[in-house]
């Protein structure tokens, strides 16, 4: 097999991996902006700027693409809360820089509310696995601040409980702001969340 051959494969799949990638953009934009239900597959090519019949290359129907929408923009998500966090301590800080790092995603990615929470009815097994995906992170990441000391005086059960008020606390603060049509989270909800941490979840027990 030639060093030829070997580059054509290359090239053909870097460039079915560039369509997939402007399909979930194109995709991402149209729910985000009208909803799963108005999402048709005619819309979301012509937003991708391919042929209709390409989308079969890589979907059987929108369904399939509704379930992958959700763990794609998820990823996104997560990844760049992850390199926020790069060089960071531990402690409030951190998880202070996670909720900015969270808010300053979907100042630049408003659509991703209204993909979240429709999903949970035009997706519900990626809602269900985007939740749990969430939730695992956000476990071991408490589970690092319990072993560092910096959290004190929870218990597995309470450290649960904490998790999904986080994550509850993300989710009302982006349905006032972004989805009530700002433009970003404004800074004293981030200082109130940072209040709330400092004192709360990382205060002395």
């Amino acid at each position: 097999m030639t060093s030829t051959a070997k580059i054509r494969r290359m090239s053909r799949r870097e460039k079915a991996e560039a369509t997939y990638a402007r399909l979930m953009d194109a995709a991402a934009a149209v729910v985000g902006r009208a909803g799963y239900a108005a999402a048709s597959i005619a819309k979301i090519t012509a937003e991708a700027g391919i042929a209709h019949g390409t989308f079969y290359n890589y979907f059987a129907d929108r369904q399939a693409l509704f379930d992958a929408l959700l763990p794609h923009v998820g990823r996104q998500m997560t990844d760049g809360i992850t390199a926020a966090l790069v060089g960071l301590g531990g402690g409030p800080e951190r998880e202070i820089a996670r909720f900015r790092a969270f808010c300053d995603y979907l100042g630049r990615n408003p659509g991703f509310y209204r993909i979240l929470y429709e999903a949970e009815v035009f997706a519900p097994k990626a809602h269900a696995a985007h939740i749990e995906r969430l939730v695992e992170g956000y476990r071991r990441a408490l589970e690092r601040a319990v072993a560092r000391g910096e959290i004190e005086g929870y218990d597995k059960a309470e450290l649960e409980a904490v998790i999904y008020i986080l994550l509850g606390a993300r989710a009302y603060l982006a349905m006032r702001f972004i989805s009530g049509g700002a433009a970003e989270v404004p800074d004293t909800a981030i200082s109130a969340y940072a209040r709330m941490v400092e004192r709360g979840l990382f205060g002395e027990r």
